[in-house]
């Protein structure tokens, strides 16, 4: 309305044009149509208001709760390096342990001597696969018993000649021991005869030398010639020497009797030994070889025998084997399958020593330059189980680590600086193996 007065208020002599006029009437209509919706258009603006305020509020509480979820994030993991510089512990760590390769000892197919699956569990000694060889070499087997036969079936005609050797050494030694009783008796008749002789020469050196005494006397008066004294002389020294003669035919007759009876036989100047005694001692002789060959043989039969069960060892060693196992554990990796043609010395399975459980881990240079043989250890797993005491015992470095435990320590590439932990713990010999955590060290404090 006020628009309006003061629009008809003009002066007419300043009246516009009829496209000001035009105009005119078009701001006007804008200024009622203002007016009369001024009242709507607050209304609105008032909630419009209203609701832009929550609006404004969320941006505020999402940055807020991203400026705290960042702080956290950052407090953690800044929190688990400081963690590991302040507490002394590795950076990564594995439950590992000690691996037994089972080789084959021969060549041959597997066999399956129990039903043994990947991670089975094992007692020190079980056997788990067996391994034929069919095509054994029993050459030298066979060859010993051939020998064995041939001198057992020699044997008995041995003993049989033996034994006939012995039968006519007897014989011949019954034989040998009459002649020499009769030798015995013979020249103690022969020495009974020489006595008896000496006793007649000495009855008749003493009639000679009787008469010779006699005819002494009475050839001082004439009565007896003198060619007869002498004559009876001559029977006297002939008596004499008879009866010397006798006596010396004893003292042989007794050397004799003292060698027959010691079992030797004096003929003229030679060992007038019987035929009996001389084929005696060689049947004895035949006797003693043919027991040395029998002795001989003998021996040579319990060597072969002996020989011949140390062979069939071997043989049944290079033909069959059993695979067991050393120690208790479980299996980690079976490298072949029953019916498998394996050659001699190629491995067939791989057995964790569960005895042997050791803790492999990686370090920082600074910790591991602070780390000594002995020190005490605590493995933490990750899955939150008991944790694991152990003692240090190898500080590889950066060098190679050793390859005979199950888990390489290659794997743990993070830092290359490794150490070897003991367990004393029997949790660890559980061969939970592949258990990953960290590893805590205690700060100068030495095993006793």
């Amino acid at each position: 309305m006020v628009d309006r007065s003061s629009a008809a208020s003009v002066d007419p002599s300043s009246a516009p044009s009829p496209h000001d006029a035009k105009t005119d009437a078009k701001g006007l209509q804008d200024s009622l149509h203002e007016h009369l919706f001024a009242n709507d258009e607050s209304g609105h603006a008032a909630k419009t208001q209203s609701g832009q305020e929550p609006e404004r509020r969320w941006p505020h509480l999402r940055r807020g709760a991203k400026v705290a979820i960042g702080l956290a994030i950052v407090a953690v993991f800044g929190w688990l390096p400081l963690r590991a510089i302040w507490e002394n512990s590795s950076v990564e760590a594995v439950l590992n342990s000690r691996l037994v390769t089972l080789r084959t000892p021969i060549g041959g197919r597997v066999a399956a001597a129990q039903r043994v699956t990947d991670q089975a569990r094992l007692q020190a000694g079980t056997v788990v696969l067996r391994v034929f060889n069919s095509r054994g070499d029993r050459t030298r087997l066979d060859d010993l018993r051939r020998q064995k036969s041939r001198l057992e079936n020699e044997r008995p005609s041995l003993a049989a000649k033996l034994a006939s050797a012995q039968a006519a050494q007897k014989d011949l030694a019954r034989q040998a021991a009459q002649f020499r009783d009769g030798r015995v008796l013979q020249l103690e008749a022969r020495i009974a005869e020489i006595q008896t002789s000496i006793e007649a020469a000495a009855a008749r050196r003493d009639e000679a030398s009787a008469a010779v005494e006699r005819a002494s006397s009475l050839a001082k008066s004439g009565n007896v010639s003198t060619v007869e004294l002498a004559r009876l002389t001559r029977e006297l020294s002939v008596s004499q020497q008879t009866e010397l003669g006798a006596r010396k035919r004893l003292d042989a007759a007794k050397v004799e009797l003292a060698a027959a009876r010691n079992g030797s036989f004096l003929g003229d100047s030679y060992n007038d030994r019987p035929s009996s005694v001389q084929r005696e001692e060689e049947m004895r002789q035949r006797a003693g070889d043919l027991e040395a060959d029998l002795a001989r043989t003998d021996t040579e039969i319990a060597w072969l025998a002996n020989e011949i069960i140390v062979e069939e060892v071997r043989f049944a060693d290079l033909t069959e084997a059993n695979i067991t196992t050393p120690v208790a554990g479980r299996v980690w990796e079976m490298m072949t399958s029953p019916g498998e043609d394996v050659q001699a010395g190629q491995p067939l399975l791989k057995v964790l020593d569960c005895s042997g459980a050791v803790i492999t881990a990686n370090v920082t240079e600074s910790v591991y330059n602070r780390l000594q043989l002995g020190d005490r250890a605590t493995f933490e797993p990750n899955d939150g189980g008991e944790p694991i005491s152990g003692t240090v015992v190898n500080l590889t470095g950066a060098a190679g680590a050793p390859a005979n435990l199950a888990i390489n320590p290659d794997a743990l590439s993070k830092e290359p600086y490794r150490v070897t932990v003991a367990s004393r713990d029997a949790a660890a010999r559980a061969c939970t193996v592949g258990r990953t955590g960290r590893v805590v060290f205690a700060r100068h404090e030495t095993a006793p």
